[in-house]
């Protein structure tokens, strides 16, 4: 009898296991990629999965690939003939519908995977080490999620990687030197975490032309050092200390570089007004003391926004950005400032020409400048251009005046008492 029940349970044994073999021969979709579909449907939670959205369709009865946009898989994922007898998942794309839980209960084994993208869903949790066998990976986006935890180092590993998209979750911790490994990237964005520590040098990645690291609270001094590749570079809002490095005027692609509520001190280097590609500056709310006056022409200088507002900045209204023939956008406000409008800011402001650009909007309020408001300043229209002269120690600039506006002069006691020069 039981060598009877034996032979029997090895026989259902066998058509279990050829029942499976067949099914995976007749698949279309890489059994393997099969489930890792699974392990991720199976690890959201339920309650977060709406009617209509992408993972409500998903219906393992049939095959996914086999039957991609049916009503059995609306979405959510894209297969590619890469082998001669399967499909394989090569993109996985989630749509935004709210989808709640974690990613470290799937393996993450789709060696053909090139996008990864769940942004805008509600996924927690730490980033799985498991990603680092995404080898072929292209694009990473987990933007807009409340994911937590820190940078694993083992995504220095996708070398294939061209975007990663980690901005607006909960990240915390320091940003890994491993990134370093990441020689395809292109684009870097984290913004919006908890990350902390010094920013890494990053000079490896001779692709990469984005960097956005704002918004978190990144300390210690700027990188010594960016790739030469670099077009704009965004660390606003962090705890940065320090001067910025000389190196970063020598970057010849450079075009946005935003700055702005650090604590960056020094001078600001005159070769930001020289540089030949730069169009966007902003240093605003920061620490810096001083502008340094470049001995080269601006008259070639593409800079067309430049915002050093908030600063501590003394001396004289920098004369040469009246002759930057592009430059339309200017804030000095709420520095200490002193000394006469320069007579050129007043002509760019009204009538250009000369191939300047026309200043759109000029914000000088909240310094020490004195004397007279210079004449083509009077001629102006309200609604032509902005323009703010607020809260200075200004002769006759009286708040009907639409460019006087920003709040009245200082007292003459006040004026007086920063620079007894003052008349």
């Amino acid at each position: 009898m039981g060598d009877l029940f034996f032979s029997l349970s090895s026989t259902l044994i066998l058509l279990l296991t050829a029942t499976e073999l067949f099914l995976h021969a007749r698949s279309t979709t890489h059994w393997e990629d099969i489930q890792v579909l699974k392990q991720l449907k199976n690890g959201i939670d339920t309650n977060s999965v709406s009617p209509g959205s992408c993972l409500s369709s998903w219906d393992f009865t049939v095959d996914p690939c086999d039957n991609l946009f049916s009503e059995k898989f609306t979405c959510g994922f894209r297969c590619d003939v890469v082998t001669s007898n399967f499909n394989r998942v090569t993109e996985l794309t989630l749509d935004q519908a709210g989808y709640s839980g974690s990613l470290a209960s799937v393996s993450w084994d789709l060696p053909y995977l090139q996008i990864l993208d769940i942004s805008d869903n509600l996924f927690t949790g730490s980033i799985p080490d498991s990603f680092s066998n995404l080898t072929r990976l292209q694009r990473l986006g987990l933007s807009r999620n409340s994911l937590s935890g820190s940078l694993p180092t083992s995504l220095g590993s996708l070398s294939s990687l061209e975007e990663l998209n980690l901005d607006n979750n909960n990240l915390q911790g320091t940003i890994p030197l491993s990134l370093n490994g990441l020689q395809n990237l292109k684009r870097l964005e984290f913004q919006s975490n908890k990350l902390t520590g010094v920013f890494p040098e990053l000079s490896q990645l001779s692709n990469l032309y984005l960097i956005d690291a704002s918004d978190n609270a990144i300390s210690g001094e700027l990188p010594a050092t960016f790739p030469a590749s670099i077009f704009e570079i965004s660390m606003r809002n962090n705890q940065l200390e320090g001067n910025i490095p000389a190196s970063v005027t020598n970057l010849m692609y450079l075009q946005v570089m935003d700055l702005s509520y650090n604590r960056l001190s020094g001078s600001v280097p005159s070769g930001l007004f020289t540089h030949p590609s730069l169009e966007q500056l902003t240093l605003s709310n920061n620490q810096f003391g001083s502008i340094e006056a470049p001995a080269n022409s601006v008259l070639q200088s593409p800079l067309i926004s430049v915002d050093l507002s908030n600063n501590q900045i003394r001396g004289n209204l920098p004369w040469f950005m009246g002759f930057m023939p592009k430059l339309s956008a200017l804030s000095l406000e709420n520095n200490t400032f002193s000394g006469m409008i320069p007579m050129q800011y007043a002509f760019k402001t009204l009538v250009p020409g000369q191939g300047l650009s026309q200043f759109e909007r000029l914000f000088l309020g909240g310094n020490y400048l004195f004397g007279p408001i210079p004449g083509p300043l009077m001629e102006l229209k309200p609604g032509t251009v902005t323009v703010r002269l607020g809260d200075n120690c200004l002769y006759r600039c009286p708040l009907r005046f639409f460019f006087c506006e920003g709040g009245v002069q200082k007292s003459s006691m006040e004026c007086r008492s920063f620079d007894p020069t003052i008349p």
